[in-house]
Formats: C-alpha cells, sequence, structure tokens
C-alpha cells in the first residue's frame, strides 16, 4: 500500500467523523520541509477554526500512529478556488468547469493541457477539450489536475 492511500485510509475517516468533506491529500516530501496538506471543505465554505479543528485531530492520529517518518508541517486547509481534483467523483462533479492537467506522460507531445473538462467515463478517462481538440486520457496518467478559477 502506497504511503498516501495509508494515510487516507487513517485520515479520511477523521475528517467525515467531524462532519467535512474529505477533498483529499498532497504529501510533499522534502526532508525537514516535508508538507502533508489535508483538503476539507463543507457547505458554506471553510474557516480558520475549521482548519484548526480538524489539524488538532489529524494531529493526535498521526502521533499515534506515526506513518510519516521525520519531521513534516502539517497543513489543513480548504480546497480554495483553484482545488486539486483527486478522485473520479471530482471529475464527474467539475464537468463544464476550466482545468490545467499535469500528465505523467506525454500525451501528443504534450505534458500539460489547459481547457475545458468534459467529464470522466467508467473506464476512467478523463475527456478535455483543449485548443480545439478533445483529449482522453487515463486517470492513471494524471499527475495534478486544478480547477482554473473563472471569474
Amino acid at each position: 500500500m502506497k504511503a498516501q492511500e495509508r494515510l487516507q485510509g487513517l485520515l479520511e475517516p477523521v475528517v467525515t467523523g467531524l462532519g467535512y468533506e474529505w477533498v483529499g491529500l498532497e504529501f510533499l516530501s522534502a526532508g525537514a520541509r516535508s508538507i502533508l496538506r489535508v483538503y476539507i471543505d463543507r457547505d458554506g465554505g471553510i474557516s480558520v477554526e475549521d482548519c484548526e479543528r480538524v489539524s488538532r485531530q489529524v494531529s493526535a492520529v498521526l502521533d499515534v500512529e506515526d506513518v510519516i517518518r521525520g519531521q513534516y508541517n502539517l497543513e489543513v486547509s480548504s480546497p480554495g478556488l483553484d482545488r486539486l481534483l483527486f478522485t473520479p467523483e471530482h471529475y464527474r462533479r467539475f464537468a463544464g468547469s476550466e482545468v490545467r492537467l499535469q500528465l505523467r506522460d506525454l500525451v501528443q507531445g504534450r505534458r500539460k493541457l489547459d481547457g475545458r473538462l468534459v467529464g470522466i467515463d467508467a473506464g476512467e478517462e478523463v475527456t478535455i477539450l483543449a485548443d480545439g481538440v478533445e483529449y482522453r486520457i487515463p486517470l492513471a496518467n494524471v499527475a495534478k489536475a486544478r480547477l482554473k478559477p473563472e471569474f
């Protein structure tokens, strides 16, 4: 089991048990400057107090389970306007939105695509319309997907 999957398995029930939506997590490993970022949401948005509440509970679980070796900083955050998309449900929920995809492997010579998210199919292929071309990309090839705020 990957470290991120193990962290999600430990932390998602804590977040949802507190009444928040689990959005996802990022672990950026950089020695003593490593960051574990947990994204939460709920109807009406997230306040600083919400982040503090979740941070205390998540921190307690991490201290007991000791799943991250070495030092790290824990950040609990709302997903923001440029929220990351983590799950197939996120791709369905935000279909029609402008997104930026960073790909693991090149697709037609490109590693980054900006365009309109069409959606995701049952086979977990993401469809994006970028520069007038429709791209179908396996979700496993998406390193990072982020909404582009529309004002």
